[in-house]
């Protein structure tokens, strides 16, 4: 449903600066009816993707399908099946929850008993049935965002663009809100593409993208990225942890990383994990503050993927060729 090829965005240099290249050669695939979540460091790319998707910027080269459409020259065609949600609020919040909905059925045409059934079926799901007449500006940010879900669904969209939704909202809210995304997402059969920094939020999604400095590092379902890195992982706090990491690799030819405070031994095996535990605390427990095991997460695999270097990046090819 959502197709990109090949995208590249470069913004122009100045007399002071030089040209910066925001995207680089992206290319990946959102099927229909598919969840997909967009992650990656400041300055990644992700919200000049998102420009481009929504049609607010054009690119330096490449191509964008949206339903079969080709956002740069079927313009018009998109915008009817496509639905935005920014991360800075797009709601009146001097007028009422129902007057922000009107105002958005007017500008997509829709009156009378359609607007009304619509309307209707768009706040279903929210907590926002006795509120209608009450300024938007009043209610919690929970609320608010569910105004903003609210009036992009009236029109009925068949992608769903979101930019970082849950920006501000206490942990509640934000659960809430996800919740009745998903269900949404999955009773209406959306394609829904969302960018974000919480990775708790990419659990329950079908595929996660992780860019950085325009690129495409890896591109998979939650499962497969938290194989990448094993089923299984030592982490050590040590009092010196540069230290620690040198003489595993020199002293038990283990393959460890720094990141942080930790020295992490990745990529093991169920069942490797704690006979290596136990010849680390055998060999270096004065040196050790901690140590244990733990399952991959996705914040993890963000860490793994990002901290390689961006010019090697043979992983995220691999991946879009299987995985798109």
């Amino acid at each position: 449903m959502i197709r990109i090829d090949h995208l590249t965005h470069v913004y122009p240099g100045s007399r002071k600066t030089a040209p910066r290249t925001a995207i680089s050669d992206l290319s990946l695939q959102v099927g229909d009816g598919e969840f997909a979540i967009l992650s990656g460091p400041n300055g990644s790319g992700k919200s000049t993707l998102f420009r481009i998707l929504c049609g607010l910027a054009l690119p330096s080269s490449g191509t964008v399908h949206i339903g079969g459409f080709d956002l740069f020259t079927q313009a018009a065609k998109v915008r009817t099946i496509l639905g935005v949600v920014f991360q800075s609020p797009a709601v009146d919040k001097h007028l009422s929850v129902a007057e922000n909905l009107r105002i958005h059925a007017d500008l997509y045409g829709l009156r009378g008993a359609e607007f009304s059934r619509r309307r209707d079926e768009a706040l279903g799901w929210t907590d926002l049935a006795d509120r209608l007449d009450q300024q938007v500006a009043t209610l919690s940010g929970g609320l608010a965002r569910q105004v903003e879900l609210a009036k992009v669904l009236m029109t009925d969209p068949k992608v769903l663009l979101l930019d970082e939704p849950t920006t501000g909202l206490d942990p509640v809210s934000r659960r809430n809100f996800l919740d009745a995304l998903h269900r949404l997402q999955k009773s209406r059969g959306m394609t829904v593409l969302m960018t974000s920094h919480v990775f708790a939020e990419a659990d329950d999604v079908d595929r996660v993208a992780i860019m950085r400095e325009g690129v495409l590092l890896a591109y998979d379902t939650p499962a497969a990225l938290k194989a990448m890195i094993g089923t299984e992982m030592v982490v050590v706090q040590a009092k010196d942890t540069e230290g620690l990491a040198a003489r595993l690799r020199s002293e038990m030819g283990l393959a460890v990383r720094c990141i942080g405070d930790e020295v992490r031994l990745e990529e093991t095996e169920n069942g490797e994990s704690l006979p290596l535990l136990e010849k680390i605390l055998d060999r270096y427990r004065p040196e050790v503050l901690s140590i244990s095991i733990k399952q991959p997460g996705l914040d993890d695999v963000f860490v793994h993927v990002t901290s390689r270097a961006v010019p090697d990046h043979a992983l995220a090819l691999d991946l879009r060729r299987t995985g798109s």
